[in-house]
């Protein structure tokens, strides 16, 4: 029975609000790690409020603000905090953990390299959260489109454990389970290296933003500096947009083909107009972004595999300058980054 699996969610921002209270309205033994001891109070008294296309609810889930404060083991942990705090919370969880548990990354990024060397391979899953969430107000937290979960353990194919854990967050959103999740994983890193990058660059809506000609080429030469160091990687890369962008067909050479992908940016543009960067949130709260596990990492792996990727390095620098207070959010800084393909 899988009800009687115990489930750990760590983080109380939109993607673990919404998965701890939607579990938890099924019916599974899941506890809440918040890191605000109010918050934790509040939300095992009064309950998380949770609005979206799940539905409206208010759920009870027994909270407490650090995993310190933890009881027993736990057959499933899923961390949805930041990539930048996942190897501190793997290393507060261990205690808590059993040999056939396994632990969840739910980070954006690939981190999963980072949970190994904590949790152990054999405890590691992989997963790419393809719905998208928001948080209004801790503990009120919106699910603002469906999708799904695509998961897989960590360089080793699918087990019983695993499927036990697709049935479970089947009560969230549809699972797909892959024998090799970094394709996946890389394949969502690209979109939020474009779209949360870019969006943190000029402080601007997707639609705006896209609407520029500058920005939908600083799109094209991140997927294109991406996929060359997934090449490097002997990494083919999972069509990313819930599948819809395939980046070797959209790269493809041809006749206005160079056309043809800017017609694609701006109906993303005019798709998600509304759509504000994560991280450009996260700045305003006072919080680091993730770039280092966005574009960062493709410049690192560029590195590592001797193929240049000279926009995703400008761009790391560039939201680091951000973060430091050293470089101000606007559009104008789409003009300082140079393309060597243009």
């Amino acid at each position: 029975m899988l009800n009687d699996k115990r489930i750990c969610v760590i983080g109380a921002g939109a993607i673990g609000g919404v998965v701890s209270a939607m579990l938890a309205r099924q019916g599974y033994p899941v506890q809440l790690v918040t890191k605000h001891h109010d918050l934790a109070a509040r939300i095992s008294d009064q309950g998380i409020q949770i609005l979206g296309v799940c539905g409206n609810f208010t759920q009870t889930i027994p909270s407490v603000a650090r995993a310190e404060q933890l009881e027993g083991k736990f057959e499933y942990v899923l961390i949805a905090t930041k990539a930048n705090a996942l190897a501190q919370v793997a290393k507060e969880i261990l205690s808590f953990i059993h040999e056939e548990s396994r632990v969840v990354s739910m980070q954006n990024g690939i981190c999963e390299d980072i949970l190994a060397n904590i949790v152990g391979e054999q405890r590691t899953v992989g997963c790419v959260v393809g719905w998208g969430g928001t948080m209004h107000e801790p503990g009120k937290v919106e699910m603002t489109s469906g999708g799904e979960f695509v998961i897989g353990n960590w360089k080793r194919m699918q087990d019983m454990p695993l499927e036990e854990l697709a049935a479970i967050l089947n009560a969230v959103v549809p699972v797909r389970i892959t024998n090799d999740i970094l394709p996946e994983l890389y394949s969502k890193m690209i979109i939020n290296a474009c779209i949360t990058t870019l969006g943190v660059i000029c402080g601007l809506h997707l639609g705006e933003m896209l609407a520029m000609k500058k920005a939908r080429n600083l799109f094209i030469a991140i997927i294109r500096e991406a996929i060359e160091v997934a090449r490097a990687m002997e990494l083919r890369v999972a069509p990313g947009a819930a599948g819809k962008l395939d980046y070797y067909k959209f790269l493809a050479p041809g006749f206005l083909s160079n056309l043809r992908r800017h017609v694609t940016i701006r109906v993303i543009g005019l798709k998600y107009r509304k759509l504000k960067s994560s991280s450009l949130q996260s700045l305003k709260r006072g919080r680091k972004t993730e770039v280092n596990n966005y574009n960062g990492y493709i410049a690192r792996k560029g590195k590592e595999f001797n193929v240049a990727a000279p926009v995703n390095e400008q761009l790391t620098q560039m939201v680091s300058e951000i973060e430091n207070g050293l470089r101000p959010i606007t559009p104008e800084n789409f003009k300082e980054i140079k393309d060597p393909s243009l």
